[in-house]
């Protein structure tokens, strides 16, 4: 059968003010990126997605658009955007960016505009209300990022609504002026050449007009919530009225009626509601492509974990599709969020170049945040160097997202890694230098150059890409399940653990070559190494 694209895809997402800085300012940005593409084409990915890069006060790191139109100096110019677009096309790399269609910047003209008067002909193109009789906010809704979502303007005498920083203000999606609007900026860019869009926080487009308190949560129930520190009172609710609304949907519907022309992709970050449903929902025929899910990005890892998330997308999400990730911009890297545990700890290569084997074989498109494929680990980045508002607003029990964020290194020897002439943005960690792309790519066991091969491999057997998945009953800690098309099936069978695994395997399975794991087959039984991987392979039934 002949697949979409998207369908299995490897993307490869690049944070663009860490990526690489091409004019010693300590910024990463656009040229940066264009210098960076051979490394990232070399991985034989599929496409890359660029966390947004646009004109910003960057309150938020540019998820605060002041103009979605224009490229933020910090990054570079508009002509840079089209270099880089065309540069990544040459390389056989689609592209995607980052789109904030739920709330601008307070800083956007049409906000500026829309907060300077209750009759101003933006005046309704963003959410407002009055206050209860008593002064305070019209109802119970809190921010990811602290305290209400209601922000008092005294120029209207009327509170604005806003889902994480008060100087990110939701736009009202009722309004059909706005969808329009909106639905004209995106269309800009696919003119432009781009191949789709990761719609970020999608989830929060749309809230019931009504403005109904949440009722209370039930802070006992077991839950895969990634919305932010445990300790924060937004989880003390369930936000069911400030998100995930019925016209979520339609609105949908008009994103995917808009890039069907382009034969452009969509990508739904689905990380504050149930994952599996919405996704379910948002990519059901003539909706979304695929729904980004944050189902393992948690703190909690293992072959029955694993094997919870995966029944849970294969049994609901039926028709759609969904998109898996260990690390983003937004959560600890993986490799030492995991490599904390217990039976993960020890060889941290080991552990990356396992992880990496586990993201490519599951059913899904994935997507492999820059760095990953070196093996990086979590800085560690201290409060005077801090620039993100969540973990400002939470330090100390809260480092925030920074750790994640720090400069991609790419020449150990050189200052500042490689990533800049200047002083990086945030630190580069000293033992990231030993990381870097220039020793890795000199080293054929590194984990830069097992990725490589890991993806090599993916791509020889389709099975891997876009077959059906059918999870084995193995015990912990093997992670176990087959992989299977009309030409071929797979059993991947991966040690989550630093110790020795074995399990008992039928006859009839074929070890594949080209993979890099050594594993065998003795005595009726699958042994398997720490942090090993098995794949094989028999006649499909």
């Amino acid at each position: 059968m002949d697949h979409p694209w998207w369908r299995g895809a490897i993307i490869y997402q690049i944070y663009p003010r860490s990526f690489r800085d091409s004019n010693g300012d300590g910024i990463g940005d656009l040229p940066g990126i264009i210098a960076g593409l051979d490394h990232v084409a070399e991985l034989g990915v599929d496409a890359i997605w660029i966390s947004p890069f646009f004109r910003s006060p960057m309150k938020d790191y540019g998820y605060d658009v002041a103009d979605y139109r224009s490229v933020d100096p910090i990054f570079g110019t508009d002509a840079d955007a089209d270099r880089l677009i065309a540069a990544a096309h040459e390389r056989g790399l689609r592209v995607l960016i980052d789109l904030v269609l739920p709330h601008s910047s307070d800083q956007h003209p049409w906000f500026v505009e829309s907060r300077s008067s209750r009759d101003n002909p933006k005046a309704d193109w963003y959410v407002w209300a009055d206050a209860k009789p008593d002064g305070s906010p019209p109802n119970n809704w809190l921010a990811v990022f602290g305290g209400p979502s209601w922000q008092w303007e005294v120029r209207r005498q009327q509170y604005y609504l806003h889902h994480f920083l008060r100087e990110q203000p939701n736009l009202n999606w009722h309004n059909p002026a706005v969808a329009d609007a909106m639905l004209a900026e995106a269309r800009s860019w696919l003119d432009r050449g781009v191949d789709g869009f990761r719609l970020d926080a999608i989830s929060t487009l749309v809230h019931d007009p009504l403005l109904p308190d949440n009722p209370a949560r039930d802070r006992t129930e077991a839950s895969f919530d990634t919305t932010g520190p445990v300790f924060s009172p937004y989880r003390y609710q369930d936000h069911v009225f400030d998100r995930d609304q019925p016209l979520l949907l339609t609105m949908l519907e008009r994103v995917r009626a808009l890039v069907e022309p382009y034969g452009a992709f969509t990508m739904g970050e689905i990380g504050d509601v149930d994952s599996v449903g919405a996704t379910a929902r948002y990519t059901a025929a003539g909706r979304l492509h695929t729904g980004y899910n944050f189902m393992l990005t948690q703190p909690v890892f293992g072959a029955d974990h694993l094997r919870s998330v995966v029944r849970a997308f294969e049994a609901q999400v039926i028709g759609g599709w969904t998109t898996y990730a260990f690390s983003n911009h937004d959560v600890p890297r993986a490799v030492s969020r995991w490599g904390s545990l217990p039976e993960l700890s020890g060889d941290r290569e080991a552990l990356a170049v396992m992880l990496l084997a586990c993201l490519f074989s599951l059913r899904g498109s994935v997507c492999l945040y820059q760095g990953e494929e070196l093996g990086l680990t979590e800085s560690v980045v201290p409060h005077e160097r801090m620039k993100d508002p969540w973990g400002l607003e939470f330090w100390p029990l809260f480092p925030g997202r920074d750790g994640s964020r720090t400069p991609i290194p790419w020449q150990g020897g050189a200052p500042s890694a490689g990533f800049t002439a200047g002083t990086p943005w945030l630190p580069m960690p000293d033992e990231h230098r030993a990381m870097a792309v220039d020793a890795q790519a000199a080293d054929p066991r590194s984990v830069l150059a097992r990725c490589r091969q890991l993806l090599r491999f993916r791509r020889a057997h389709p099975a891997l890409r876009t077959g059906s998945l059918a999870l084995r009953d193995a015990p912990a800690p093997i992670w176990a399940f087959e992989r299977r098309d009309d030409a071929e099936r797979i059993l991947c069978a991966i040690n989550l653990s630093n110790q020795p695994a074995s399990w008992p395997l039928e006859d009839g399975w074929t070890p594949l070559d080209g993979h890099g794991f050594t594993s065998r087959i003795e005595g009726g039984r699958l042994h398997l190494p720490a942090f090993g991987a098995f794949f094989g392979t028999r006649a499909p039934a």
